[in-house]
């Protein structure tokens, strides 16, 4: 047996694949639902359209495949080979489909759903733990994507859809995004324990104009925040080496490679000592962002009315 070839017109072979997807995906389930019963009557009362509706439907499916899918006997419809054939992606892409829509539901709902959220390598020690920590007493079920990334890396991800919100610094200012200012964290100057200002407390950071420093890579925003201070303070920074977490560069502090600009850690760390620095204020502000005029799911919502209500209490004391 062959397959049957229409002489109706039909879709050229080259045609956009956007534009064949556009004619055929509303008419596969009536197909699917044909296919199964063989009975045009039976399968419109289970799909509860109009028999008229899903017999055009057919007509127009088969015209625009140039392909016959049905053989009709009587008030009976059997599959073509053609059909056959066509009912086994047209079977696995409907279940692709409520497969992903009973994904997405879940995602959205407000007792079980998920929140993609970013925040800076420096938040995931404490701060974020914490936060989940809290919000979950409320919210015991609500599920989290977590990715820790630099502040530009994450607003790329947030434009692209891939996150619902983050935390980032410096607060980002574009039309495209809606941010919030939700607290301030100190930015101190870490020595070698073994350096000649290892003694003092505090510190004007003009006083290290002459020291090699270890840094972020630029694009990070703790960068950006060093540079300026430095500039503020009326230096520019001699960078001896460059890194992508504030860690590795107390690390490398701590072997006398530099000094360094960096908040508060999580666990005090050997072989270092941290200096308030007095003039310029040195600090950074965290503020949480997200997509302007995107709709939130409820737990979303949820999670942006926690963070918003920790103004001023974000950060470990």
């Amino acid at each position: 047996m062959v397959h049957q070839q229409s002489s109706r017109p039909r879709l050229s072979p080259s045609g956009d694949t956007e534009d064949i997807v556009a004619l055929l995906a509303p008419r596969l389930a009536h197909f699917a639902g044909v296919a199964r019963t063989e009975h045009v009557t039976r399968a419109a009362q289970e799909m509860n359209v109009p028999q008229s509706t899903l017999s055009r439907a057919l007509v127009r499916l088969e015209q625009d495949l140039g392909v016959d899918l049905f053989v009709r006997r009587g008030r009976t419809l059997a599959l073509t080979v053609a059909g056959r054939t066509f009912l086994g992606s047209v079977e696995r892409a409907l279940a692709e489909v409520e497969r992903a829509a009973d994904e997405v539901r879940a995602d959205a709902d407000p007792a079980t759903g998920k929140v993609a959220f970013g925040f800076l390598h420096t938040m995931g020690a404490e701060t974020v733990p914490g936060l989940l920590h809290a919000f979950r007493a409320d919210h015991p079920r609500v599920r989290f994507s977590l990715v820790q990334n630099y502040g530009e890396a994450m607003l790329e991800r947030l434009r692209a859809g891939e996150l619902d919100l983050c935390l980032t610094s410096p607060v980002p200012d574009a039309p495209d995004l809606v941010a919030r200012r939700l607290d301030e964290q100190k930015l101190r100057l870490v020595v070698p324990a073994d350096h000649a200002l290892a003694g003092r407390r505090r510190i004007r950071l003009a006083e290290a104009a002459d020291e090699n420093f270890v840094t972020l890579e630029p694009g990070y925003g703790l960068r950006r925040i060093t540079d300026a201070l430095c500039k503020e303070a009326g230096f520019r920074p001699r960078v001896a080496f460059e890194g992508e977490e504030a860690e590795t560069l107390r690390g490398l502090v701590a072997a006398g490679l530099g000094v360094a600009l960096l908040p508060p850690p999580a666990v005090p760390r050997p072989g270092v000592v941290e200096l308030t620095v007095t003039a310029p204020r040195a600090a950074r502000e965290i503020g949480v962002a997200w997509l302007a005029g995107r709709t939130d799911t409820p737990p979303v919502a949820a999670f942006k009315r926690f963070l918003l209500s920790r103004r001023g209490g974000l950060l470990p004391s």
